[in-house]
């Protein structure tokens, strides 16, 4: 009778250690996914930033271009008085 509840014993610690190691292992597994995840949010994050600071460089470019293009068409404007003023037919 002794024995038989020292084998009771015995598998209800090991039922409990069981459980113990399978809370840890998923434990384990869980926050390595959400490690996992947040590495991946990371680079998605650094990757939008380096888009929008790429967007951003294009965006004053263009800009520049059209300023010196306006500088450039409206010179002739301002000048074409002058012309006619010099003109002799």
């Amino acid at each position: 009778m002794l024995k038989a509840i020292n084998t009771k014993i015995l598998l209800a610690i090991l039922a409990a250690l069981t459980a113990i190691g399978g809370a840890l292992t998923y434990q384990r597994h869980e926050a390595a996914k959400a490690a996992a995840a947040a590495a991946k949010a990371a680079a998605i994050l650094q990757q939008q930033q380096k888009e929008a600071e790429d967007r951003k460089a294009e965006d004053e470019a263009f800009r520049q271009r059209v300023e010196a293009a306006k500088e450039k068409h409206n010179s002739a404007a301002a000048n074409e008085g002058k012309t006619w003023q010099k003109y002799i037919p």
